[in-house]
Order: structure tokens, then sequence, then C-alpha cells
């Protein structure tokens, strides 16, 4: 059985999805295709199965022709339904929301998608946002929904033992745009390196092809404000296969991983920083809940209260006993909730209650 997902672009947590997705469904026998629409960067992480970046109503009719899909996965696009649809597709379509960022951006997309999903797409995905399921029970209260984790296989991406220079370092994982709130990442790094550590290094890790113009000016602008460059380093479309090397290494330097964003769906960064033993530092940014409790798996700090993450952060690099619990308790959580099997079973159990049998 053959599976399309539909993506924009092959990057970002969706991106990683994907890839994950693949094996674990592989092993019940369940063939994933990916389609994006553009790549905007010079490489491409390998799925390990057909992959095809194409915008062209013509080659994307063939795709779905040679393919002979038993459902497609699109993630976000609404649009795509009806485009898809034209084309001749007459399989089952399920609509993925992996998040939209502000809470009013995404009630504004489903507000306004109603009469194309209701009209052609059989079902709705999403890894237990709480908003978004929320919003979907208001908005869509008898149309199929299914909510389950994402998967996240910690034989593969895992710990890897590093030199540790003696230098404290604190990452930071997104796109340079408003609701990734990298702004706040840089304040609590200030505060960091002239109050607590003037040898903390800062990590920044980003996709440039997708940043905000006006943001990478104001981005620019603060780190020469709060002159920042003798300790901040950019890292940029890291292939994620070095990924793993860099949790770890964060993790062995006592540093951790700081998320400040605004309103998260389900962020791959912390479960890939879990799994190699990386503390986390996050805003309770709503689809974080399902990887991180706090002082169990990771830690919380209240969004916009720089004093507030100060003080969370110096205690998850100070206090060993609960810097060591933590790591431990959130590597056994990513292995017990986010499952390649665990995913596979829902998945399947999805399409047979959409009357689809695998």
């Amino acid at each position: 059985m053959n599976i399309l997902f539909v993506f924009y672009v092959p990057s970002g947590g969706v991106e990683t999805l994907n890839r994950q997705r693949f094996a674990a469904l592989k092993k019940y026998g369940i063939d994933a295709h990916f389609l994006y629409y553009e790549n905007r960067r010079n490489f491409l992480n390998d799925h390990s199965a057909p992959t095809f970046i194409t915008n062209d109503d013509a080659e994307i009719k063939k795709v779905l022709e040679d393919g002979d899909y038993s459902a497609v996965v699109v993630v976000s696009d609404f649009k795509t339904l009806p485009r898809f649809r034209s084309m001749g597709y007459k399989g089952k379509m399920i609509i993925e929301i992996q998040g939209y960022g502000p809470k009013k951006v995404a009630r504004e997309a489903l507000t306004n998608a109603i009469p194309l999903v209701n009209s052609h797409a059989d079902g709705f995905l999403n890894p237990k946002t709480p908003h978004i399921m929320q919003l979907m029970d208001e908005l869509y209260p008898s149309f199929p929904k299914f909510s389950f984790n994402n998967c996240f296989d910690t034989s593969q991406f895992s710990y890897k033992p590093s030199p540790i220079d003696g230098f404290r370092k604190v990452a930071w994982i997104g796109r340079v745009e408003d609701n990734k709130n990298w702004s706040e990442f840089l304040k609590i790094g200030y505060q960091l390196i002239n109050n607590y550590n003037p040898n903390i290094q800062l990590l920044m890790f980003e996709d440039p092809t997708l940043s905000d113009p006006k943001e990478r000016i104001k981005f620019n602008k603060l780190i020469n404000r709060l002159n920042l460059s003798p300790n901040l380093t950019l890292h940029s479309n890291v292939p994620n296969s070095e990924m793993a090397g860099f949790f770890s290494e964060i993790g062995d330097s006592g540093g951790f991983l700081c998320s400040t964003s605004k309103v998260e769906g389900a962020p791959y960064a912390l479960l890939e920083a879990m799994s190699c033993r990386c503390p986390v530092l996050t805003t309770d940014s709503d689809g974080v809940r399902s990887s991180v409790i706090h002082n169990q798996t990771g830690k919380f700090y209240s969004l916009g209260n720089i004093d507030n993450a100060i003080k969370e952060a110096k205690e998850l690099m100070d206090n060993q006993t609960i810097r060591d619990s933590i790591r431990s308790n959130a590597l056994e959580h990513v292995k017990t909730h986010f499952s390649p099997d665990l995913y596979a079973q829902n998945f399947i159990k999805m399409l047979e209650s959409l009357g689809i049998n695998p």
C-alpha cells in the first residue's frame, strides 16, 4: 500500500516527521512517498523513499496516477484538496495540522477551510496539540478527527559521546520570524553571559531561506546592540544527520536547548535534543506539553519573563541531581510515548476507520 505525504518545502519539523514515519510505516507494509512543492536549499535530506519536488499540475497528476495511492496526507495546505480532486484523484484525503504559529492564524485558517474540508477531505490528523484539537472540535464537531503523537526513533538519532572543550553551550533552533521569538533567546543569552558565566557560547540553528526579511534586520541589530557576536555562532541548514552530534555536545557541556516559541504544534527539535540527553528549557507553547513535563523531562519558563527563564536555566545547569534526572527521564519519555511502533499502529487504526485496510 502506498501513501503520499504532501507539504510545501522539505525543511523543519515536517521534513523530520516524514523521514521518521517512512521507517515506522514501512515495517508494517505501508510505503510512504513524499511530494514537496519546492526546495529552497541546495541539498535534500535522504528520505529513503520516492521524493518528488514539483508544483506543476501535469507532473503532480502523473505522480498521483503512477503512485496508486490509497490515501494522500496533506500538511496544512487546504487548497491542495480541490486541486488534487480536479486531477482525478478519488482516494481518501487527510488534512494534517502540525502547527500554524499564532493561535489567531490557526483559527482563521481552519475557519476559512470549512467549505474545502467538508467538500473534499475525509479526516483530520494532528499530534495532540491542545489548541488545534480544541479548534477542530469547535469548527468541525462531526468530522472524523485523529490525534496521536508523532514518531521518533531514538535508536537512529541518539546520544554520541563528544569531547568537552570547557565551554557551556546554550542552543536555539528555529526560523528568524516572530512566533519563534528569537529576540527572547538573545536576551536570555545576554543575561546568562553577563550575569552568570561570560564564557557561555550561544548556538543558533536556522534555515535562512525561511526567515522573515524584516525580522532578519531586527535580528542583526539586536545582536550588535547586545554585543553578542563574540559568544554567538549561527549554523545555517545543518544536515539532520549532524544534529545528534551537536545536541550531545550541548548536553555534555552542561548547557541546554532553549525554546522560546510563542505557540508550537509538536516541535521535533525538542524530541531530538531529549533523545541525545540534551536537556530542554522551553516556554509552555502548547504543543510541547506532550514531550515536556516540568522538572521531570524538561523545564518550563513563563513566556516573556526573562528573570524566570534565568532562574530555571541556572537550576538546570547548577543542580546536578535535577539535571541528571531530567536527562534520563526525557530519553525514556521519548522512547515510550513517541515510539515508531506506536505511531504505526495509530496510523493503521486511522486508515481502517476511514475504510482503508492496510
